[in-house]
């Protein structure tokens, strides 16, 4: 393995927000991680491979432009100029030297440019020549959004590069393939690269937008107005080339007899890694979390530990960050924290919950009370839907996340907010339910 300069690379830091102190008998251990990397935007990261990185540019990378271009892009015919418009837009803005492709989609996959089971190299003949191919795209055809991703997880792996990642624009659902040819895609483009899913319009189907970005660890929006398309191309990409690490893992050791009870993103958005994490020696698991700029996020961990008496202490879990190789090997990126666990008979101590922790822990149900109180409307249970969208209005006003209250403003009559006191809006807009359901998940990071 090769050795790097620090200066060239982000620099990790780790903290941990607990209340470590457990009552006599009490075995749950709840903690905030923090991830915070510094750094890389400005001085690039080599924390891949030296030829991986050239200096004063960032890192390598290739990106995957997927592009829907079935039947229903023509309705209205604005749909798929905005679409082109935006595809240009986001080509403008990938930096010089990125490997870059673009992809039409609908029942099949086909290269728009540059073809030939190729990635054309971004400079100003390359983009122009991209844009030019553009404007032949026409709508037509189904749609199997899993061909799409087989197809981009071809062309991005020809590139030797740090970075890649593909940006998904469909406006309708999934028809030509079954879900399960969706999920197995899926599977086999999971930790090869990072994509964006977008939704424009009100046609899709909000649980497969999201379920692409979360199982590829990107992002999921709606964009309600094809004219808004530009923008968001244009702050996707420009997140994109902002990346500079990689394959990031968050590695949690345990002690024997501790049992990992789950691990989540909290921030900004609630995502479940419990379930992807990967064997990684005695006691250590590693969990993906993709691509990393300069930029920070919070986990919420919680391990089972033994039973133990007054006064005894113990290490709960560490926590290091680590990029896995494919032969085994791993670069330790040099952050850990400690997760602790210390039994007392102080009472005010051990009840005591921590902020950070109380905070995610409601803004988790947050997410969940939003997607069930929306599922239940749609069944037509409204006793149940104004329950759970109730208590969603009340955690997001006890939380301070104002964005996520005036969503649900749209979709019911709040009488008291603080009591979770509301009614459901007898006509409610399609685009303003699809947005909340697709932002339910973002949150507000707690004031430390």
């Amino acid at each position: 393995m090769a050795n790097f300069s620090k200066s060239n690379v982000p620099q990790f830091a780790v903290d941990v927000y607990q209340n470590e102190y457990l009552p006599d008998g009490g075995r749950e251990v709840n903690a905030i991680v923090t991830v915070t990397a510094t750094g890389g935007g400005t001085i690039g990261s080599a924390v891949a491979a030296p030829h991986l990185y050239s200096p004063g540019q960032g890192p390598s990378a290739a990106v995957a432009l997927l592009v829907d271009c079935s039947g229903s892009m023509d309705y209205p015919p604005t749909k798929m100029r905005n679409a082109r418009d935006a595809t240009s837009a986001a080509i403008d803005t990938l930096r010089d030297g990125v490997h870059f492709t673009v992809v039409a989609g609908t029942h099949v996959a086909k290269e728009v440019y540059p073809g030939g089971g190729r990635l054309a190299v971004a400079d100003a003949t390359t983009r122009e020549q991209a844009k030019q191919a553009l404007r032949r795209l026409s709508a037509g055809g189904g749609t199997a959004i899993g061909t799409w991703l087989r197809l981009a997880d071809r062309l991005l792996s020809t590139a030797d590069v740090a970075i890649r990642h593909g940006i998904l624009l469909t406006d309708g659902r999934n028809e030509h393939e079954s879900p399960e040819d969706l999920r197995a895609a899926l599977d086999a483009c999971a930790g090869r690269f990072t994509c964006d899913a977008r939704g424009v319009g009100t046609d899709w189907e909000v649980k497969e937008v999201t379920g692409i970005a979360s199982a590829l660890l990107g992002t999921a929006d709606i964009v309600a107005d094809p004219a808004g398309l530009a923008a968001d191309f244009t702050r996707m990409m420009e997140t994109a080339m902002g990346k500079e690490v990689a394959d990031v893992a968050l590695r949690l050791w345990t002690p024997v007899g501790t049992t990992v009870r789950f691990v989540k993103q909290v921030a900004p958005t609630v995502e479940e890694l419990t379930g992807r994490r990967a064997e990684a020696g005695p006691r250590a698991g590693d969990y993906p979390t993709g691509s990393w700029g300069d930029e920070s996020r919070d986990y919420h961990v919680c391990v089972e530990v033994p039973a133990a008496g007054l006064g005894q202490e113990m290490l709960a879990a560490r926590v290091s960050l680590v990029i896995p190789e494919p032969d085994g090997s791993v670069q330790n990126l040099g952050a850990q924290g400690l997760v602790r666990a210390v039994w007392t008979d102080d009472m005010a101590a051990s009840t005591s919950i921590n902020p950070q922790v109380a905070h995610y822990t409601g803004q988790a149900e947050l997410a969940q009370a939003i997607q069930q109180g929306l599922d239940l409307r749609k069944a037509g249970d409204i006793d149940g839907a104004t329950a759970k969208l109730g208590r969603a209005v009340q955690l997001a006003g006890a939380s301070g996340n104002a964005d996520t209250a005036k969503l649900l403003a749209k979709v019911v009559d709040v009488v008291d907010a603080a009591a979770g006191t509301v009614r459901l809006k007898a006509k409610v807009e399609e685009a303003d339910e699809m947005t909340l359901e697709t932002r339910s998940t973002k949150t507000v990071r707690v004031k430390k």
